[in-house]
């Protein structure tokens, strides 16, 4: 199990950016894929991203890509999101979560992941 706890988030302009980072404890972490999501209000929590345990690998939502990085460092069990090229669409409470089954697919879902963080709110105002 892997404890997770989002911080970074806050309000930023459109055109801005944003480093979301998650701090993780436990002994699993090494060994997670871990996967970035969001949720806005009335709307139901949808995949960003998400990377390998290595880090050698990683999958964005088409909504995302070019614009988001996801990075992790294993040795200070941390998972980053960067956010460039904000947009308002972008507002929602971003959350990262863990796994432990295996890379692919690596476009799994909410139901796939089986530790989450608390959440941190993303405001970008137009």
């Amino acid at each position: 199990q892997v404890q997770l706890e989002e911080s970074g988030g806050g309000l930023v302009q459109a055109g801005g950016s944003l480093r979301l980072s998650c701090a993780a404890s436990g002994r699993t972490f090494s060994r997670s894929v871990m996967g970035w999501f969001r949720q806005a209000p009335g709307k139901e929590r949808e995949f960003v991203a998400a990377i390998s345990a290595s880090g050698r690998s990683t999958y964005y939502a088409d909504s995302v890509k070019g614009r988001f990085t996801i990075s992790r460092d294993n040795a200070k069990n941390t998972v980053y999101l960067q956010m460039n090229s904000l947009k308002s669409e972008d507002t929602a409470v971003y959350f990262c979560a863990a796994r432990t089954t295996t890379w692919y697919p690596p476009d799994l879902g909410v139901k796939d992941y089986t530790d989450w963080g608390q959440g941190t709110q993303v405001t970008v105002s137009s």
